[in-house]
């Protein structure tokens, strides 16, 4: 076989074509998450606590700087830190951009 036909054989041959990238794709992530999955439990667990009678009353909040997060979210987000064995709070500030679970 000449390599010109060689070639053209190869250039012409079909690809498993990839995603465009650049489409719009709607879902929430309540559709993205399972139904088994362990954040839905920590979700309704912490949820159902009563947070005030554990301690989180009188927080004064300063009028500069951004507002903070709601103890709830931290709550949640350390419990899911706690059961996946991530300890450091840099590897569950890794973990929350990564993970869409979170």
């Amino acid at each position: 076989m000449k390599k010109g036909v060689l070639f053209l054989l190869l250039f012409c041959m079909q690809f498993i074509p990839g995603n465009n990238r650049h489409q719009t794709y709607f879902s929430t992530l309540d559709e993205q998450v399972t139904a088994d999955n362990s954040v839905r439990l920590i979700d309704a667990f912490i949820d159902k606590l009563d947070m005030q009678r554990l301690g989180f009353t009188g927080i004064v909040h300063k009028s500069e700087g951004r507002p903070p997060y709601a103890p709830s979210v931290l709550l949640k987000l350390y419990l899911y830190g706690y059961l996946n064995k991530i300890r450091s709070s840099r590897k569950l500030e890794k973990e929350a951009y990564r993970n869409i679970e979170l």
